[in-house]
């Protein structure tokens, strides 16, 4: 397959509506005549994400990503360049344009095979729901479901269904309608050890979307009978479980509005809430909550609340998922799974005590320090001093994620107060377990070299960022002083991006910010971009820059032969050729102060 033809990008970048793709990821608001956002890259309370729907570019101020809308997208879902323009030219109507041949392009045969296993899903999904709701084998699921206190209209938005008890059946019923083996085999819906064999057969079956509502996988509960309480789909193209939360789709308008998203143990937890109209409900799927899925909700939410069984196994989740967010610089709270009470889950309250119960439950949170140090305050005997020790040192992965030393400090204190200790003492111990080494996943860091604005990069930048307003300040630049003037690697750097544009006469934005190489030198021209500090009369920038590197220039050259001369001279050597080439510099550099005046 040829590539993706240059006209088809051009297109669709003239089409992007910059504000409309990322707003599907960050909530964006508009002030001062700029866009923006909560950063989805770090975490941060105060907005610093911006987007300019005139460059069709995004910067973050706090932790310096940017680039273009296509970038953005490439990042946020993890595609592909060629993957990312297929899905960005469907949006807007963009016809895709094989390169050098004005023939439309074929989909290549990755797409094809995911666009064929969705629309196997979602036809496998639509048969176990008809199954569940309307045929007798069924009807113990479908009652299993609604004792539960599931409603009809419940079962029908997540699309629950029923795998009949018959393991062949739905490979037979798949043949017939027209699917080859060997597809099939690779479909994640059969058994490795006997390709006929359904994976699912005597199961509830909870259909996962992606987050536009596309079926990617399905899970399954047993209700009778020996094997695994719930089995869910292996990672496929179309699945990957670190990277998709259950009910994500349903849940994602909610967590938008409420800034706020509960996670929860399982499938039947999640719906028990929906169900209670508590709509900003989510799960991990058959895994512990990922730093990825963490990463996720917090581009949209500034509250992820955790909601675990009241049983060990609950509590020690709850423990492990307020890690994983403050790895992904996400804070947590805590629905005490002991305030359960008599109830193992949300399902039970549901059922045994309705809506509005549970809506009034998941009301009361605690931040997750205070819900570390209640469960390991309440373990020890005070009177043991090694246990009080342990109980102390059981809280330092926690403080060892936190991004902030004003924060850590606090809780030093706080830590101390509890156990009846001096702060000291805790930041002893604390220090000596870090010098001991550890397995917990530190906060990542944002690294970045610093560039710092020298006299060649200066004019280079001017014309990078007003490169698609203005293509001919780089022109004059390029006429007024070759590369091989330039020193500066950045700028050398920027200079062939900006020559490789010009040549392939596509001076866009997009096609520079694509073109350089270096991540550090992309960031800084974005960041540029959006602080607009070159918008105001760049074609003067260039013009006086162009002055002030050509007499750097002579001036350097000048002393070059003045060095010359004084070596000839005490060789005896003849400097008559140096004088005539340093008067002519001299009248440069002259006619160089007239033009400046």
């Amino acid at each position: 397959m040829g590539r993706i033809a240059k006209e088809t990008i051009d297109e669709l970048t003239n089409r992007l509506d910059a504000v409309a793709v990322v707003g599907d990821y960050v909530k964006l608001e508009k002030k001062s005549g700029r866009w923006w956002g909560r950063c989805p890259f770090h975490n941060e309370k105060t907005p610093s994400f911006t987007v300019d729907p005139d460059r069709k570019t995004y910067y973050c101020f706090g932790c310096h990503e940017g680039g273009s809308v296509i970038n953005f997208v490439m990042e946020m879902d993890k595609l592909s360049f060629p993957e990312t323009v297929r899905l960005l030219a469907k949006r807007f109507g963009v016809p895709i344009i094989q390169d050098d041949s004005g023939v439309p392009v074929n989909t290549s045969e990755i797409d094809r095979k995911k666009d064929d296993l969705g629309e196997l899903y979602r036809r496998v999904a639509g048969s176990f729901s008809y199954i569940l709701t309307e045929t007798q084998e069924g009807k113990a699921a479908l009652d299993y479901v609604r004792g539960r206190g599931v409603s009809d209209e419940l079962i029908h938005r997540f699309r629950l269904g029923y795998a009949t008890a018959d393991p062949f059946w739905l490979y037979q019923f798949l043949i017939e309608k027209g699917y080859s083996a060997p597809f099939l085999a690779e479909s994640g819906l059969f058994t490795k050890a006997n390709p006929r064999r359904a994976l699912f057969s005597g199961r509830l079956i909870f259909p996962i979307a992606d987050r536009q509502g596309r079926i990617a996988a399905f899970g399954g509960r047993i209700l009778a009978g020996d094997g695994p309480k719930y089995l869910n789909s292996p990672e496929s193209l179309i699945y990957k479980k670190r990277d998709t939360l259950f009910a994500l789709d349903l849940a994602m308008n909610e967590i938008r509005n409420k800034k706020e998203v509960i996670v929860t143990e399982g499938y039947m937890d999640v719906i028990a809430l929906h169900e209670a109209g508590i709509c900003n409900a989510v799960a991990p799927l058959g895994t512990a909550f990922t730093i990825e899925q963490a990463r996720l909700l917090a581009r949209w939410a500034d509250r992820i609340k955790l909601l675990f069984d009241n049983d060990a196994a609950g509590q020690a989740a709850a423990v492990k998922a307020i890690l994983t967010c403050r790895s992904a610089a996400a804070q947590a709270f805590v629905i005490k799974p002991s305030d359960l009470a008599e109830f193992k889950d949300p399902a039970d309250i549901l059922k045994d005590r309705g809506a509005g119960y549970l809506q009034e439950f998941v009301k009361n949170s605690i931040l997750d320090f205070e819900y570390l140090l209640a469960e390991n305050r309440r373990s020890p005997d005070d009177s043991d001093a090694m246990r009080k020790a342990k109980a102390v040192a059981s809280l330092f992965p926690f403080l060892d994620l936190i991004g902030s030393e004003v924060e850590r400090e606090a809780y030093f204190g706080r830590i101390a107060e509890a156990f009846g200790t001096g702060t000291q003492s805790v930041l002893y111990d604390y220090k000596v377990w870090q010098n001991g080494g550890y397995s917990v996943q530190k906060t990542e860091a944002v690294v970045r070299r610093s560039i710092n604005m020298t006299d060649e990069l200066f004019p280079l930048t001017a014309a990078a960022v007003n490169c698609e307003a203005n293509p001919y300040l780089f022109a004059k630049l390029r006429s007024a002083i070759p590369i091989e003037e330039f020193t500066d690697i950045y700028a050398k750097e920027l200079y062939v991006t900006l020559e490789e544009c010009n040549r392939a006469g596509n001076m866009s934005f997009e096609a520079l910010i694509n073109g350089v190489v270096t991540g550090e030198l992309k960031q800084f021209v974005v960041e540029k971009a959006a602080t607009r500090e070159f918008s105001e009369k760049p074609e003067h920038i260039v013009a006086d820059s162009i002055i002030k590197l050509k007499a750097k220039n002579l001036m350097r050259k000048r002393n070059e032969l003045v060095l010359k001369m004084r070596s000839a001279k005490n060789n005896g050597a003849s400097v008559e050729d140096l004088m005539h080439e340093k008067m002519f510099i001299d009248a440069e550099l002259q006619n160089l102060k007239g033009v400046n005046r």
